[in-house]
């Protein structure tokens, strides 16, 4: 479980895991920006991770629902599951493939380190604008897995990036990242005082049982 900045530090983790992973394909200086696809493509060799989208997790969705006792004292706190849809693009010299090496060495970092390192995760704990962020001390890992679309998926997606030219992409899925609520909850008090009490049971009046019949005596036969 984790807070509200786990997120953002799931973003920055993943853009420092295909950072740190881009070598021995790419010798050459990559940078590696946490934003949308630019409405003008740079020219040195760039990947952008860019969170298109944040929807609850279908299998978990009313799984973190708060529960409160009859007094409205809180039983268990709120928790949202969710997944993370990424499009990672690549951008560079077009007559060099750059773009393609990049988006491939993407494809083979993500493929052996599908499990979001927690060592990368502290790192990107360690910006200041992720100061705060407790996602590093989740028992849950968050696994990165290729989401397969086809040609009117990518186009409704591109679509949404207003003016902004195609590049060559791969989407990812991180799932599950949970984002906790604030308020904790509190436990019931101890027992302070004990009262015993005994009540008599009164099993009430016995019904008379009915006086058994004397069945007929059998007379001899001459």
């Amino acid at each position: 479980m984790s807070n509200a900045l786990a997120i953002a530090t799931v973003t920055q983790a993943l853009a420092l895991l295909i950072e740190n992973n881009l070598r021995p394909e790419i010798d050459m200086a990559v940078s590696v920006e946490t934003r949308k696809p630019p409405a003008e493509p740079p020219t040195e060799p760039t990947i952008t991770v860019f969170l298109y989208q944040v929807a609850p997790n279908p299998s978990m969705r009313n799984t973190g629902l708060p529960t409160r006792s009859p007094d409205g004292r809180l039983w268990t706190k709120p928790t949202a599951a969710l997944d993370l849809n990424y499009l990672i693009s690549a951008y560079g010299e077009e007559t060099e493939l750059v773009g393609q090496r990049l988006i491939g060495c993407v494809v083979r970092t993500l493929q052996e380190i599908p499990m979001l390192p927690t060592e990368l995760i502290e790192q990107a704990q360690e910006r200041p604008h992720l100061a705060g962020s407790d996602l590093a001390a989740a028992e849950q890992r968050v696994r990165f897995t290729p989401i397969q679309m086809d040609i009117d998926e990518t186009s409704k997606l591109w679509g949404m990036l207003h003016q902004t030219p195609y590049a060559v992409s791969v989407t990812y899925q991180g799932s599950l990242v949970f984002v906790d609520g604030r308020e904790e909850p509190r436990p019931a008090g101890p027992v302070e005082e004990v009262r015993p009490s005994a009540t008599p049971i009164n099993p009430g009046p016995q019904p008379k049982s009915a006086p058994r019949k004397r069945s007929p005596a059998k007379r001899g036969t001459a």
